[in-house]
């Protein structure tokens, strides 16, 4: 949605749902690094609308300037089984998802963690992945509350990627992959989309649009056919940015 709708969305909201609690104060940084094969085995699975897809990835929250090899960071398995998505994810210290992801080394590790472990393990050696793109955004997030417990909508803006320089820390230049006048609007529930939520989603103009941050980077570099959504070569706001400083994250 436009970046000029939000205001009014952001009211709208907060008079029904609870700002997340690390949301205050204009919202976190959401950076992942994405895993794919050399031939985009997921980027295609994705684009192709298989039933059955999963996507890994190394995730962080926060200010992305603060990251260290202590640092905590959630390795994921995401997955869509027809129309249902589950997110399976663990919490490491940035060093030991390095060892798990990139050097493919099984970590240390509680017992009820070592499944999900080696099914990550498995992905990575059988399929060969490596890290082939980045994301990063800033992003508010509002919780449903009694009748609406479960329900969560996303803003997400300035969603900006890059293809090298994988480590979640380093200073480097990132683009925009959705126009800067764009922001990301996410609805989110266990169950169902309550009522007044599709109404208030209509009655603010909002369109259903599919849109996958990671197929958004692989596009932005000119690996892949190019989205709807992409920046064009000739839009100002398409051009490189400087990496993103401190109160960014």
């Amino acid at each position: 949605m436009p970046q000029t709708a939000v205001p009014e969305l952001r009211k709208a909201l907060a008079r029904r749902l609870d700002l997340d609690s690390h949301a205050v104060g204009g919202g976190y940084g959401v950076w992942s690094v994405y895993y794919d094969t050399r031939d985009l085995r997921f980027y295609w699975e994705k684009v192709e609308g298989l039933k059955f897809r999963r996507k890994l990835r190394v995730r962080h929250y926060g200010d992305r300037f603060t990251v260290d090899d202590d640092s905590p960071v959630f390795v994921e398995i995401k997955q869509r089984v027809n129309r249902v998505t589950q997110k399976r994810r663990i919490a490491l210290p940035y060093r030991l998802a390095r060892d798990l992801c990139d050097r493919r080394i099984m970590v240390e590790h509680e017992p009820r963690q070592r499944a999900f472990l080696e099914e990550v393990l498995d992905l990575l050696s059988r399929l060969d992945l490596r890290a082939v793109a980045m994301t990063g955004y800033q992003r508010e997030a509002f919780i449903g509350r009694d009748a609406d417990a479960g329900l969560r909508v996303t803003i997400d803006h300035r969603v900006r990627g890059r293809d090298r320089d994988f480590h979640l820390g380093a200073d480097a230049e990132n683009r925009l992959i959705v126009p800067a006048r764009l922001a990301v609007v996410e609805l989110k529930a266990n169950e169902r989309i309550p009522y007044w939520l599709t109404d208030l989603a209509a009655q603010m103009s909002m369109s259903v649009v599919r849109v996958s941050k990671y197929c958004q980077s692989v596009e932005a570099f000119g690996r892949a056919p190019r989205s709807i959504f992409h920046v064009s070569d000739d839009d100002p706001a398409g051009a490189a940015v400087p990496a993103a400083t401190r109160s960014e994250a």
